[in-house]
């Protein structure tokens, strides 16, 4: 292992993982265990995922031979629905493409929409949606989901990629009639059949992690990163997955343009008896939840191994609800929500008798950008110009899931 300290590496999540195994450079992690948000933990013999269900897809033939040295990993086909809640529907997604399940006459009507797409280049995701999906099918799923899952900023953000919201016209057309086939970025997907801890943990083993290293000053002239504990590391090059915005503020660089935003979450991970109405789905999109979450997920519907051994009728879920930055609620606002949730929950038939719940506030969820923004372009720049690099998924403000930024990680480290 290389123990030269000319190279540092902040973050132990997985792309930092991935860097260090290549590199062999040391990691500083401000938390006492490597994963990041990606990470499983135990409650009362209920396994749950600290960020809410964090499933692996994307993975080439030489990336799952590649975690497969380090656990065994088992597949999963995607099965997600749109679940309109107040009136007990289930619409396979994604639900521009399975029309006819909303009746024959709504379904005609979103269909002359949607052959009638706009082509102008919308400024909004919200002005997307409607230019894309119209008037009907934005108001009935696509505004109050997207409101929800972005805290309101959908009426002011860039539009979002196409792979989440897919645009296929002749499947759109069929669906209008008939079931069409699965599509979209995460049909298929993966889980270490031990659990996601594990398989971080044992990849961890290979690299030269520094614990409760957390990184709050970087004095870029003397090249020295600063850590809470009093103590400092010299650098030539910093590799840094840190969020793109907490690495301005550590440095004190600025640039000209406005910092994009991001979406904080909260995670409620739930054990409970399973409910008479609990769905066999993998995750559902909720657009009109009176709690205000926008998905829930039920981890033991992909896989029973995150249930208690030798339980019946359990049921392991998480709830998600976003907020703007820097509106995070007070503990007393945090038991209220988690009270209405499970309530809500209950009535919904989805959970019976709750028996173990688990809160995550997690900080930098979700990034986006403002239209026509430079910001983040300007911003890994100007570090890069001070030889700190960007790396991940928070650290180049980007959406992509584990199997990429492990992907980024590993090339990161050859490089470097």
């Amino acid at each position: 292992m290389n123990n030269q300290k000319d190279v540092i590496i902040l973050g132990v999540g997985i792309t930092g993982l991935g860097a260090g195994l290549t590199s062999g450079y040391p990691i500083y992690e401000a938390n006492n265990c490597p994963g990041g948000l990606c990470t499983s933990y135990y409650r009362e013999g209920y396994r749950f995922e600290l960020s809410g269900g964090k499933w692996i897809f994307g993975v080439t033939p030489t990336l799952k031979r590649f975690l497969s040295s380090f656990g065994t990993l088992q597949e999963y086909t995607r099965s997600a629905s749109v679940y309109f809640s107040r009136h007990n529907i289930y619409i396979p997604y994604p639900i521009q493409n399975h029309l006819w399940k909303l009746g024959t006459n709504l379904a005609k009507e979103c269909l002359i929409e949607l052959m009638a797409v706009s082509y102008d280049k919308p400024d909004t995701m919200l002005e997307w949606l409607y230019q894309n999906f119209g008037d009907i099918l934005t108001r009935l799923f696509f505004k109050p989901f997207n409101k929800r899952y972005t805290a309101d900023l959908c009426r002011w953000i860039a539009p979002q990629d196409n792979h989440k919201s897919p645009l296929d016209i002749p499947l759109i057309i069929q669906g209008a009639f008939e079931d069409t086939k699965a599509v979209g970025y995460n049909i298929n997907f993966m889980y270490p059949k031990e659990g996601l801890a594990v398989l971080i943990n044992r990849m961890a083993e290979k690299c030269q992690i520094h614990y409760n290293k957390r990184a709050f000053k970087i004095d870029i002239d003397t090249k020295e990163v600063f850590f809470e504990d009093g103590t400092s590391e010299h650098y030539e090059t910093l590799l840094s997955t840190l969020p793109l915005d907490k690495m301005l503020e550590m440095t004190h660089l600025q640039v000209e343009s406005k910092p994009d935003p991001y979406t904080s979450v909260l995670v409620v991970n739930i054990g409970a008896e399973r409910g008479p109405n609990c769905p066999d789905d993998h995750w559902l999109y909720i657009p009109d939840s009176v709690s205000g979450f926008h998905r829930v997920g039920f981890y033991s519907n992909v896989d029973k191994s995150f249930l208690p051994p030798g339980s019946k009728n359990k049921v392991s879920l998480y709830v998600e609800k976003a907020y703007k930055a820097g509106q995070k609620p007070s503990p007393s606002e945090i038991g209220e929500y988690v009270q209405k949730t499970v309530k809500e929950l209950i009535e919904w038939g989805f959970v019976g008798n709750v028996e173990v719940i688990s809160s995550h506030w997690i900080e930098t969820a979700y990034t986006w950008k403002w239209p026509e923004s430079t910001w983040k372009q300007e911003a890994i720049d100007t570090l890069e110009t001070h030889d700190i690099i960007q790396m991940g998924r928070y650290g180049r403000w980007q959406f992509q899931g584990i199997a990429e930024s492990l992907r980024e990680g590993l090339l990161g480290g050859i490089a470097i």
